[in-house]
């Protein structure tokens, strides 16, 4: 260990220390001494403290210390609830061998992907290149200029004591090599960025897309290809819009037997509710079990919006339990959302999920649980394979068949037996809480909220968007304007990015379709300007992944792909299609037209890999609808106007109010055309307007609702 190593001797008032409590839980190497990370925020660092390894944190001092000591530096990248991250810290960041070749020939790093998904997105292009995949715990070696020649992912300790004097020697012996690699994957690196610009974007995008996804998708058990099987349930709003927009019957039917077997499967915590990250098979039955907070929002709208579209009340009650999954688990006392819950417990993957018969028994007693046992489909030896031997472990994961779920889910047995399963749950120990709040995926937790709130007339979920709107604002926001990255116990810091923006601003919005109050649509407009000022490329059109003040990396990346969450170019699309329909900005639509031509190259050739930033295409192709609602909030009249609207799938609209018992100053200064919408005869009215042009007032809410069905059959 490095001399500059800390002991226990660290006072608790120096800043970023973690507490008592959070030391003594840290895996320590004999307990004497921490690294570096101790005195970082990350959980994912601080699980890392205790390691026999020199770590560093990403930084000027471990780029200069590599110079200085003419070593390549050892990046690591993962995060927090990562279990092969897990894995290859027991095996080999805490194995003192590796420990001592790392010390003596690298500067070693360790980054969180989720507080630096800049580092992580420029080092995980390099790793797909260089080895036709990608995924973390993610290893990098490079120079002390930050250029790579050697990229990976998982290595066990033996594969460790191998490549490390390995390239070690080809530091020292071959630096001629070295560079010749680093400069090619620089090139490369430059192509990949400037491959993306095209033609015009038109409904055959859509087509084209839409035709993608049904070649991939898995009529048997649901999803798009093999295993694993990731939720990607923004692809799914994609085929809800792409269904109204064309009458595909099929479109709509994918959508639906996804999100039932999601819901009947491994994947889905049948006694907790939330939804695991991903499937390692291709029927969702066994997950790998960390929950994250994107998945929750992403799940959670998916099933909203297939709700309202077939009203069938499956999809409800998914998007209602996930909802109360996150209000239990992941909401903070201050209101912000906290990132996950890891997939270990007791250093063991899945246990806190997983059940023998002997436990179920215990917890139901023996009739119960065989009832139990049979509608969730557990066997003696149980259905759990371990992932690397292949062979049952006697744990079963509850699951259920797709003809069984509609008579067993509202069985009074069932709720019962499921709500003692959850108490007996609770005395186990807990998968760990990644207790850090991120600026973007409260964004998608917010929106999620927010348009159930709204198409529900759930007040206290309204109540819980604003509440964590207003801690981002509050806590994530400087006094400048811009947005940070990371909030944990007090704390806010990190350089923001694209996906930071774009995500809270499309929350805001939601927020103010729900609510109407003013303020949040003024936060959306105006941190969408700031979005404009530091990020856009003003020369190509679309946003950088960084700000223009933002550290140097060896791209700046531009990013279109919507992978496990969408990209912040693709949200982008869709806040600034919407905004110009709200506001009639105009710079707004030439810097949506700008976005779209930046990407249409990469659409060309990718027709799936976007599906967010096609939803912005549809909203726009769609010929969208403002509409306006002028009335008394309180009135009963213009409840019911307002909820034949929100209970409707009205993809291509966005919803003004003018309380008319207001002066509303603020909200004409940012949509002046308010001003005229008044009601007729002292009745709450509704008026449909494209571009600030309105038809005839309605002040029936039956006659509203045949308009709106017309125009969501069209």
């Amino acid at each position: 260990m490095d001399k500059s190593a800390m002991n226990h001797t660290i006072k608790s008032d120096q800043p970023n220390v973690p507490t008592s409590e959070e030391i003594n839980k840290l895996p320590l190497d004999g307990g004497k001494e921490f690294n570096r990370l101790i005195f970082e925020s990350s959980p994912y660092l601080l699980q890392h403290a205790g390691n026999p390894i020199d770590w560093y944190p990403w930084g000027d001092e471990a780029f200069k210390a590599a110079e200085k000591l003419n070593r390549p530096i050892f990046l690591s990248i993962g995060y927090t609830t990562c279990h092969w991250c897990h894995v290859m810290e027991h095996e080999s960041f805490e194995d003192q061998d590796v420990a001592e070749l790392l010390n003596q020939n690298y500067i070693c790093i360790k980054v969180d992907r989720e507080e630096r998904p800049d580092v992580d997105n420029v080092y995980m292009s390099v790793t797909q290149m260089m080895t036709g995949r990608g995924g973390w715990p993610m290893t990098v070696i490079m120079s002390p200029q930050k250029v790579p020649f050697f990229a990976g992912t998982y290595f066990p300790q033996p594969s460790m004591l191998k490549l490390l004097p390995h390239f070690a020697r080809v530091w020292k012996e071959e630096r001629k090599k070295v560079q010749e690699v680093g400069q090619a994957i620089i090139k490369s690196l430059g192509e990949l960025q400037n491959g993306y610009a095209g033609g015009d974007l038109n409904a055959s995008h859509l087509d084209a897309c839409y035709q993608t996804l049904q070649n991939t998708y898995d009529p048997t058990f649901g999803g798009f290809g093999q295993q694993p099987k990731f939720p990607t349930c923004h692809t799914l709003s994609f085929l809800l819009r792409y269904h109204q927009r064309t009458g595909e019957k099929n479109a709509l039917e994918m959508v639906k037997q996804t999100l039932k077997n999601i819901r009947h499967g491994g994947i889905y915590d049948q006694v907790g509710f939330g939804i695991h990250r991903y499937s390692t098979d291709e029927k969702w039955l066994v997950p790998h079990f960390e929950k994250m907070l994107y998945d929750q929002a992403l799940f959670t709208i998916a099933n909203l919006e297939t709700y309202l579209v077939t009203k069938d009340k499956f999809f409800l009650r998914s998007c209602r339990e996930t909802l109360e999954y996150v209000i239990r688990e992941l909401t903070s006392e201050e209101g912000g959302f906290y990132s996950a819950e890891d997939a270990d417990s007791e250093g063991e993957e899945g246990k806190f999920y997983l059940w023998s018969m002997e436990e179920l028994i215990e917890a139901l007693g023996e009739k119960n649980a065989l009832v139990y046992a049979e509608s969730f489909q557990f066997k003696k030896k149980g259905n759990y394979l371990d992932e690397l031997s292949h062979e049952l472990t006697g744990n079963n994961i509850p699951h259920l068949s797709m003809s069984e779920y509609g008579k067993i889910i509202e069985d009074k047995k069932i709720i019962e037996c499921r709500s003692l399963l959850f108490k007996y749950r609770e005395e186990r120990v807990h998968p760990q809480l990644d207790d850090k709040i991120l600026t973007d995926w409260n964004g998608l937790m917010i929106s999620a909220f927010a348009r159930s709130a709204r198409a529900l007339d759930d007040k206290m979920y309204l109540e819980v968007a604003e509440k964590a709107a207003n801690f981002c604002i509050s806590q994530l926001q400087e006094q400048n304007g811009k947005l940070l990255k990371r909030w944990r116990k007090g704390k806010a810091g990190l350089p923001a990015h694209l996906e930071d923006y774009a995500f809270l601003i499309q929350g805001l919005i939601d927020l103010y379709e729900a609510g109407f109050k003013t303020k949040y649509l003024k936060s959306a407009l105006e941190l969408t300007d700031l979005t404009i000022e530091l990020f856009e490329d003003e020369e190509k059109g679309g946003f950088f992944f960084t700000a223009d003040d933002g550290e140097q990396l060896l791209v700046r990346p531009k990013e279109i792909y919507d992978g496990a969450i969408p990209s912040g170019n693709s949200v982008m699309a869709i806040n600034l299609a919407r905004l110009s329909k709200m506001t009639n900005n105009a710079l707004y639509e030439k810097k949506l037209i700008s976005l779209f031509s930046a990407f249409s190259g990469f659409l060309e050739k990718n027709p799936q890999g976007a599906e967010v930033f096609l939803q912005g295409l549809d909203f726009i192709l769609g010929e969208p609808l403002e509409l306006v609602v002028a009335g008394d909030p309180s009135r009963q009249n213009t409840q019911d106007l307002l909820r034949e609207i929100n209970q409707r799938f009205l993809p291509s609209t966005v919803l003004l109010f003018k309380d008319t018992t207001k002066q509303n100053e603020d909200l004409f200064k940012l949509i002046p055309f308010l001003e005229r919408q008044n009601q007729v005869d002292g009745k709450s009215v509704v008026y449909a307007c494209q571009n600030q042009t309105c038809d005839k007032p309605r002040t029936d809410a039956k006659e509203l609702a045949e308009f709106l069905k017309e125009l969501s059959d069209n």
